[in-house]
């Protein structure tokens, strides 16, 4: 009996980690949100986050973990960001160093603006842990929008965030 319940539960961790690797979450299409978070930390997330505001898809936009010693001024030059946007439109999260601190650095943001729908940009592989810790952070009733950037993540990333989701499910749970 506990061979087999460890079979099974050994055969459910690799269909979960075959799902995990091959169904990645895709970049969203045109959609409107009342704005849109980028999650620092990897290639391409804030200027997915920029494409999104610059098209009208959101209106505002919080970068959350931004490194302490990086001035507004030195971020709009980098990202070809213009004085009037980076003023109205863009908002620099310093609080953030790890997912769960992005969750709730970005709660506050989202109490603080009043922000019913919200645009969620992060690598495709890192995705569905930062909408968890999202989800179980965020006001009642915001809802969410995914649009991962695409990457060619490696098998040890893939591991690694794999465990790190599985390990945030026993820990926090979904909350549903």
């Amino acid at each position: 009996m506990l061979a087999r319940g460890l079979a099974l539960t050994f055969l459910g961790w690799v269909l979960g980690f075959l799902w995990f690797a091959v169904a990645l979450p895709q970049p969203a299409g045109p959609g409107q949100a009342d704005a849109v978070v980028v999650l620092t930390g990897g290639t391409g997330r804030v200027a997915r986050g920029l494409e999104v505001l610059r098209r009208g898809w959101a209106e505002r936009m919080l970068v959350s973990g931004v490194d302490r010693d990086v001035k507004p001024h030195e971020f709009a030059v980098e990202y070809k960001v213009a004085s009037a946007q980076m003023a109205c439109c863009v908002t620099l999260g310093f609080q953030a160093t790890d997912t769960m601190s992005n969750a709730d650095e970005t709660a506050a943001w989202v109490r603080s603006e009043k922000i019913g729908t919200l645009r969620v940009v992060t690598n495709d592989w890192h995705m569905r842990r930062a909408l968890l810790e999202l989800e179980q952070t965020l006001p009642e009733g915001v809802t969410l929008q995914a649009d991962a950037v695409p990457t060619r993540p490696s098998l040890r990333t893939l591991f690694m965030e794999y465990h790190k989701l599985l390990a945030r499910l026993v820990t926090r749970g979904w909350r549903g």
